[in-house]
């Protein structure tokens, strides 16, 4: 694996708890410093860190948020 890979994986805690708990990804990155874009997106599809999950998130909050005041009317 490439220094610069390994020094982004250890600096993020995310990406590290992720590469320990699927200690496959290893294997992967060894061979293809490619699959780093592939890990990252698992990653934050299983984190709900992708735009699509933010946006849907403050969508939720803001129904919520409309709900509760009217409740109070």
């Amino acid at each position: 694996m490439e220094l610069e890979i390994q020094k982004l994986l250890v600096d993020n805690p995310k990406m590290y708890e992720h590469l320990k708990e699927n200690s496959y990804y290893i294997k992967y990155l060894n061979r293809d410093s490619l699959y780093y874009k592939e890990f990252i997106e698992r990653m934050k599809e299983l984190y709900h860190e992708r735009a699509t999950d933010k946006i849907s998130d403050a969508i939720d909050n803001m129904d919520i948020i409309s709900n509760v005041l009217m409740a109070f009317k």
